[in-house]
C-alpha cells in the first residue's frame, strides 16, 4: 500500500459530513457487532443481501441501505463482515460498491478473516479511491460479540486506525494496532493456531482420561477453572521474542521451573498412555519441542520409540 490517500477531509470534517457508521454483513458475528453499534450517535446504516437480516435493525431505528454505495454515501467508517475475499471485493467495487460513493478519508474496516495478501491487495484497491482500508479481524466468538468483549487486531496506518478505534470500542474491550495492513490478519492467524492446535491436544488428553476411566465432564470443569486462574496457554506469551532465553533474563527462573515441570508431567502422560495402550503422538512431540518453546533446554526429552511412528 502506498501510504494514506491525498485530498481527504480531516477526521472531524468527515464525521460532520457523514456522521453515520455503516455495517455490511449481518450474519452470526456481524449481527451482534452491529447491534452494539445501534446506539451510535450519528446513526447506524446497515446492508445485507438478506432483507430479513436488515429488518431486525430498521425496525429499531437503524437505516437500511440497498448497496455498499448507499452505505458509503452516509458513513465515515464502514465495517464489513462477510464470508471471504471475493465478497469483500464485491462490496467495494462497481457502481453499487463502497468505493463508488465513499468520501476521501473514509475508513473501511474488514473484519472478515482473509489472507494477509488479500488485505494488502484490497487496501491498494481502496487507495485508488482515496479510501483507507484496514484489516481488523476479531477474536472472542459469538459470545464476545454479544457481550461487547471482543479483541480487535488491526492492520493499517496510524491515521486510519485512530479514526475507527472509537467505533470498535462499541463492541470490543481490546483494540490492538498490530502494524501496517495485513498485520491484523497475521495476528488472527497466529492467535487461532493456538486455539485449534490446542483442540487437538485436548482430544488426546480426553482419550487418555477416558482410557483411565475418568469423568470427562469433570476433567473439563477442572481445565476451564485452572485456565481461568493461570491464563492457560497464553500465560507464557510474555516475552518479546522467541529463541533461547538469555541467562540474565529475569524471566529465566520462572521459565526454567516451568520447563522442569513440563518435562516431568509430559513424561508421566506418555508413560500413562503406554500403560493404557493410548497412542500419544502430540505428547511425544511436546516433549521434544517444549524446552525450545520455553527458551530453556534443561531436561532430556524422552527418546521416541521408532515402533510408535
Amino acid at each position: 500500500m502506498s501510504g494514506e490517500p491525498s485530498g481527504e477531509l480531516d477526521g472531524d470534517e468527515l464525521w460532520t459530513a457523514r456522521p453515520s457508521v455503516g455495517f455490511i454483513g449481518l450474519g452470526n458475528i456481524g449481527a451482534p457487532l452491529a447491534r452494539r453499534l445501534a446506539t451510535w450517535p450519528g446513526r447506524l446504516v446497515v446492508h445485507d443481501v438478506v432483507p430479513e437480516s436488515m429488518e431486525k435493525f430498521t425496525s429499531r431505528g437503524s437505516l437500511g441501505a440497498s448497496s455498499g454505495a448507499e452505505v458509503a454515501s452516509q458513513c465515515a467508517v464502514i465495517c464489513v463482515m462477510v464470508q471471504n475475499e471475493a465478497q469483500v471485493r464485491a462490496v467495494l467495487e462497481g457502481p453499487d460498491g463502497i468505493l463508488a460513493t465513499a468520501a476521501p478519508g473514509t475508513v473501511v474496516a474488514v473484519h472478515s478473516t482473509i489472507s494477509p495478501e488479500a488485505a494488502v491487495s484490497l487496501a491498494e484497491l481502496a487507495a485508488t479511491a482515496q479510501v483507507d482500508l484496514v484489516d481488523a479481524p476479531v477474536s472472542g466468538g459469538a459470545g464476545g460479540a454479544r457481550e461487547g468483549s471482543l479483541a480487535v487486531m488491526v492492520g493499517g496506518t496510524d491515521a486510519a486506525v485512530a479514526r475507527c478505534t472509537r467505533v470498535f470500542e462499541h463492541f470490543a474491550q481490546m483494540v490492538q494496532h498490530m502494524g501496517p495492513v495485513g498485520d491484523g490478519t497475521r495476528t488472527k492467524i497466529a492467535r487461532n493456531l493456538i486455539t485449534f492446535a490446542s483442540y487437538a491436544v485436548v482430544g488426546e488428553a480426553q482419550r487418555l482420561a477416558e482410557a483411565a476411566g475418568l469423568d470427562l465432564a469433570k476433567l473439563g470443569e477442572v481445565v476451564r477453572h485452572s485456565d481461568r486462574v493461570t491464563g492457560g496457554p497464553g500465560a507464557i506469551m510474555v516475552r518479546d521474542r522467541t529463541g533461547p532465553m538469555d541467562p540474565e533474563d529475569g524471566l529465566r527462573p520462572i521459565f526454567a521451573h516451568s520447563a522442569t515441570l513440563a518435562g516431568k508431567d509430559v513424561e508421566l502422560a506418555i508413560q500413562m498412555g503406554e500403560d493404557l495402550g493410548v497412542d500419544m503422538p502430540l505428547a511425544l512431540l511436546a516433549a521434544q519441542v517444549l524446552p525450545a518453546v520455553l527458551g530453556i533446554d534443561i531436561y532430556e526429552p524422552p527418546t521416541l520409540d521408532p515402533d510408535r511412528g
